[in-house]
């Protein structure tokens, strides 16, 4: 009557209440009328009435709660408090509760991952007679999953299993039975359980049997047979099998030679972390073979590679171990790629490994070893490791002091294009007793339309004061320019006083404001000193002496004596607020925050 109203209000969940006590009692009647029933209530009115009747303690309707909070039926999901009804009813020896506890500790569903308690819930249940946790059991005894391995308890449980149809548990079974563990090898017996597996599509039952036909073991040998079942696990996204097919495809073994589809495999595998599968696509992209050749893709995938001895994937994985691209980085292990590619003449490692010994890092500080390697690479050819080797000879340091080689190797490197060698000859020619400016200029200019922004700095410089040079303001401007929007300190100082000056480029005090701002914040002393004169004059920005007084100090404070002679009388200039106002805009600067003066 609570179900059709009559002589009562309708109340669905109540009379589920009441159709659930009856069928406890086995009342055939009563479970045909709850079905009924449950087909016309809403999700949320099932849940309701579940909930009612799994808190008078139905072990069913506490599972069938827990399910619903675990999936969002009928109720937001909750997986904590999935996790309590399924407590309820797994205690109270409900079997699919306990194999779906076990699951939770051992996926972290709603509580942390604990896989001694997985396994003592599977093992409840497995007791009880539930086929997929005494395969869950099984494993987890084959895999040392929360308690100690036992190859014999594994294939107890897993017998089990197999035996009443468990897919899984019969590809184990045969795995176990094929690797020989819990007995001696038996490929005969592991053959009849891969192939009840595979009977199932089941994956791993299907890749298994595949080995065993590739390989003739309990079977007759049979390649297409094997890549036929490769195949089919691959299919279904078994990475053992994915990486056979590869194989079975590149060298036309039981199916037709395709290289391009075997790199398709290949990547599939690959992409599952298989190291043989990243080396084959690693070789593949290389080659060009079945793909488009790809570098960059092939360093992907070179680090098994490297193992064979090949000395630019050595190098490669020295890169990403370095680098952490790809792989965690790893200055030890990329010390050992690049000294494996080193050892075989590689340039490009001789010249790491130059760097990281001149850098110390990876290794202890060792110039000597540096020099060693920059020669090996220099000798080569290569540009970087004779500018570098010519630095070492310019400084004494790891090799003796000899300029006259020092500028040999900089020329090497400079004729090949190197930027920095460039400018380092035309230093060492402006440098020269006498300087040798035509030198100088040379370098410096072929450097500075490279980009090189140190010999612009250099070039303004000599454009500015006329050394080597007719003295040229504008040309000075031009290159201070070009080096200040690089960020140079002296070149954005240097510009700013040719601009407050009117020297190569209209007067424009603001403008020199503006550059001796961006050579203050690098607290360039001179800079600083200039941008407090400027506050304090007002000239070429709104008169305000306590950011005068805030640059003066951070002048004075980075040693420039005229900041240290000027600051005195100005802060007389300023009341006991602005000066406290500029002390702590001062202190600030100093630590290393930003505070603008309001």
């Amino acid at each position: 009557m609570l179900a059709t109203g009559q002589g009562v209000a309708v109340d669905l969940p109540e009379a589920y209440l009441w159709l659930s006590a009856a069928v406890r009692q086995e009342n055939s009647v009563a479970e045909s009328q709850r079905e009924e029933l449950i087909s016309k209530m809403t999700a949320e009115q099932l849940f309701e009435a579940r909930k009612r009747n799994a808190t008078r303690g139905d072990k069913e309707d506490q599972f069938n709660v827990g399910a619903a909070l675990a999936k969002g039926q009928g109720v937001k999901a909750n997986p904590l408090e999935a996790v309590t009804w399924f407590t309820r009813a797994a205690t109270n020896g409900h079997p699919e509760a306990q194999m779906k506890l076990g699951t939770c500790f051992a996926e972290g569903q709603g509580v942390p991952a604990n896989p001694a308690a997985a396994v003592q819930w599977y093992r409840a249940a497995a007791e009880q007679g539930h086929i997929k946790a005494q395969h869950q059991l099984g494993a987890a005894y084959a895999e040392g999953r929360g308690i100690a391995r036992n190859d014999a308890e594994a294939l107890k449980w897993l017998r089990k299993s197999a035996s009443q149809g468990v897919a899984a548990a019969q590809a184990l079974l045969g795995s176990m039975l094929a690797g020989g563990r819990g007995g001696p090898t038996n490929f005969t017996e592991a053959a009849q359980w891969f192939s009840k597996a595979a009977d199932q599509e089941e994956p791993a039952g299907l890749a298994g049997l595949g080995l065993l036909y590739e390989r003739g073991q309990g079977v007759k040998s049979n390649m297409a047979e094997a890549a036929k079942l490769y195949r089919a696990a691959a299919e279904r996204g078994h990475t053992e099998a994915q990486l056979r097919l590869g194989y079975c495809l590149a060298d036309g073994r039981g199916v037709g030679k395709d290289a391009a589809e075997a790199a398709k495999w290949f990547r599939k595998a690959a992409d599952a972390g298989d190291p043989r599968a990243q080396a084959s696509l690693g070789f593949a992209y290389t080659s060009g073979n079945g793909v488009t050749k790809d570098y960059a893709q092939a360093l992907k995938w070179f680090a098994t590679a490297a193992d064979k001895g090949d000395a630019q994937a050595q190098f490669n994985l020295g890169v990403l171990n370095e680098s952490g691209l790809g792989v965690k980085a790893d200055l030890p292990a990329a010390l050992a790629w690049y000294r494996k590619a080193a050892d075989q003449g590689m340039s490009d490692a001789q010249l790491r490994l130059g760097m990281l010994a001149a850098q110390g890092r990876g290794v202890a500080r060792d110039l000597a070893d540096a020099a060693r390697w920059f020669r090996k690479a220099a000798e080569q050819g290569d540009a970087t490791a004779q500018l570098n080797l010519g630095i070492l000879y310019e400084n004494g340091q790891g090799v003796p002091k000899e300029p006259a080689t020092s500028l040999e190797w900089y020329r090497k490197a400079a004729e090949q294009g190197e930027p920095r060698a460039m400018y380092r000859l035309g230093l060492a020619h402006s440098l020269d007793n006498p300087p040798n400016f035509d030198e100088a200029l040379k370098w410096f200019g072929k450097a500075a339309e490279k980009g090189d922004v140190q010999a612009q700095y250099n070039l303004g410089v000599l454009h500015d004061t006329g050394r080597g040079v007719n003295q040229d303001f504008a040309q000075a401007a031009k290159w201070y320019r070009l080096a200040a929007e690089k960020g140079h300190p002296l070149a954005q100082l240097n510009l700013a006083n040719l601009h407050d000056a009117g020297q190569g480029v209209p007067k424009n005090v603001a403008e020199a404001v503006n550059w001796y701002l961006k050579a203050a914040a690098q607290k360039e002393p001179q800079a600083e000193y200039a941008l407090g004169m400027c506050y304090a004059e007002g000239d070429g920005v709104a008169r305000d002496l306590v950011e005068a007084c805030k640059w003066i100090t951070l002048a004075a404070a980075h040693g420039n004596t005229n900041a240290v002679n000027f600051k005195p009388a100005l802060e007389k200039k300023l009341t006991p607020e602005q000066m406290a106002k500029a002390q702590q805009a001062a202190q600030a600067a100093l630590a290393g925050t930003t505070q603008q003066h309001q």
